[in-house]
């Protein structure tokens, strides 16, 4: 028996890094504000800890969103699947060309295509869906503030949020 309503229970989950953050923060203010000496540089080395797990929880607490969504979300040693009830697949993310988020589907859809693949279309809200956080903000050049924007916005046409630089163009060659 639970004495905590499950929706508070899942807010809390949501917001985990960030509540633990701020207790962190609080504890380096605290020590800082207090005893001094050591304890009070420990207590600003908190602090910066205590604000910089802040950041990244709001970061991701903004990009788990909804719960609930068909489907499962594996990730392993950089191959993401997804297992559907109608859809499905896997895409190596050393292959990935290009990440895009389509709202026309409900609910959105992140779409991974790779070259000589069908897309692989992932619901935002499937099981499992976090752990694609680290795997996408690992990918080189993505702008995370763009993805998480890219999950708010109601738009009608699909968000290229991350895309493959060609490389071949730009080789100089002397002869």
């Amino acid at each position: 028996m639970s004495f905590i309503r499950p929706e508070i229970r899942a807010a809390i989950w949501r917001w985990r890094e960030v509540l633990t953050g701020v207790a962190v923060g609080a504890l380096g203010v605290c020590w800082v504000l207090g005893p001094g000496g050591l304890l009070g540089w420990l207590g600003w080395v908190l602090v910066i800890a205590g604000v910089s797990l802040v950041v990244i929880g709001v970061q991701r607490a903004r990009f788990r969103g909804a719960v609930g969504g068909v489907g499962v979300v594996q990730v392993d040693e950089g191959q993401v699947s997804y297992f559907g009830p109608l859809t499905g697949g896997s895409a190596a993310m050393s292959d990935l060309a290009r990440l895009s988020l389509d709202p026309r589907m409900k609910p959105k859809h992140w779409v991974l295509e790779q070259p000589g693949q069908p897309p692989l279309y992932i619901p935002i809200n499937a099981e499992g869906v976090d752990a694609l956080f680290d795997v996408f903000a690992a990918l080189p050049g993505l702008k995370t503030e763009r993805m998480l924007s890219g999950l708010g916005d109601e738009g009608t046409h699909p968000i290229v949020i991350w895309q493959k630089t060609s490389t071949q163009g730009s080789v100089v060659r002397l002869h």
